[in-house]
């Protein structure tokens, strides 16, 4: 009995020791084949300038545009204008037959003439004492209805003589001299291009930010590599009941003539600029409603950190909390990192230790 007992001892002993040389070889070989620590890019976080942007569509208007009309029916003689040309304010632009109404002024004159002549005579006996007071009353309120009359004819004729009221670009001709037009027909379009009226509905959420003076970028599609820089000029009182949009009046400069009224402009409203601290938008990592990026130190090693996330604009995202400028976060291998993880760090942003790199 002895001799068997000793037999299961020495058994269980070499068995005890066969699995402790085991363990020593699995630890020694974890040891020689474990994996180095991941390989990252990391940069510093930086300032950079962010803007809030409010997007619109509007439709260009001209600085000043008026419709010449006919104010009577009648012949038109002669046209002063071309297709798409430039008129000067004052110039008259058509002239409608008026021979009627000059024969009408010129009779108004003869009599105008003659009232002042018989006034002064009157006078003139008066002063002698051979003419009352009421003879020169009467040929005073003659003599002025004369000159009242004269004037209505002169008026007359220049209804007949159309004038561009300021300087701009006639449209398109589609009436010819000859013409019998009645009154209130379309004769000429003039149109001030010097500058262009932008409107378009802004949602009344934004009316806290807009402001007269603000900057604003407007490009049209007709010229989409180039744009146009205004600013705004009036804010609507009044806020649409359908729509509860307000209407924002902008001015563009447009030196070239290139921006025509009725174009569809899409707007871009700069609002709130700053600086602020920025980093890639692959720094940062979502878990719910968190926002966390991987900031690594001197010693190589990841520390989560989490942070409050503002605008994103060219690729990067505003830090509005938790960072400090300066501070080394990882761009790129994030999806790899856990807390306190040792990592090496690539690229001209190594920097560091030698040990932040880390060794093969």
């Amino acid at each position: 009995m002895r001799r068997a007992r000793n037999i299961i001892t020495c058994a269980v002993l070499l068995l005890l020791a066969g699995c402790g040389g085991a363990g020593g070889g699995d630890q020694a070989k974890g040891k020689e084949g474990g994996r180095p620590p991941p390989l990252v890019k990391a940069e510093p976080a930086t300032t950079m300038r962010f803007v809030e942007r409010v997007e619109a569509v509007g439709t260009a208007n001209a600085n000043e545009q008026v419709t010449l009309s006919a104010g009577v029916t009648e012949r038109i003689e002669r046209l002063y204008f071309d297709d798409g040309g430039f008129v000067r304010a004052g110039q008259v632009v058509a002239v409608m037959a008026q021979g009627e109404e000059q024969a009408e002024l010129s009779e108004a004159q003869a009599r105008a003439r003659e009232a002042g002549q018989q006034l002064a005579r009157i006078e003139t006996l008066r002063k002698r004492g051979f003419a009352t007071k009421s003879n020169l009353d009467q040929q005073v309120a003659a003599s002025a209805q004369a000159r009242a009359q004269a004037a209505q004819a002169r008026a007359t004729i220049s209804d007949r003589n159309l004038r561009a009221p300021f300087s701009g670009w006639v449209s398109l001709r589609n009436i010819s001299a000859g013409a019998v037009v009645n009154a209130g027909a379309e004769i000429a379009t003039i149109s001030d291009l010097s500058s262009i009226k932008l409107d378009f509905p802004v949602p009344e959420t934004l009316l806290p930010v807009l402001k007269p003076g603000l900057t604003i970028e407007a490009r049209s599609a007709a010229y989409p590599d180039q744009p146009f820089r205004g600013q705004i000029a009036t804010v609507d009182p009044v806020i649409d009941p359908n729509t509860r949009a307000v209407t924002v009046r902008a001015r563009l400069p447009n030196p070239d003539l290139k921006l025509k009224p009725g174009m569809l402009l899409t707007v871009n409203i700069e609002t709130a600029p700053r600086l602020g601290l920025a980093v890639p938008e692959l720094a940062v990592v979502g878990e719910g409603d968190s926002r966390f990026v991987y900031a690594v130190g001197p010693d190589g090693v990841a520390k989560r950190i989490q942070v409050k996330t503002g605008l994103r604009q060219d690729g990067r995202i505003e830090i509005v909390e938790g960072l400090q400028p300066g501070q080394r976060i990882v761009t790129e291998g994030v999806v790899k990192l856990a807390d306190g993880m040792k990592v090496r760090v690539m690229g001209p942003n190594a920097g560091g230790p030698k040990e932040a790199k880390g060794a093969d």
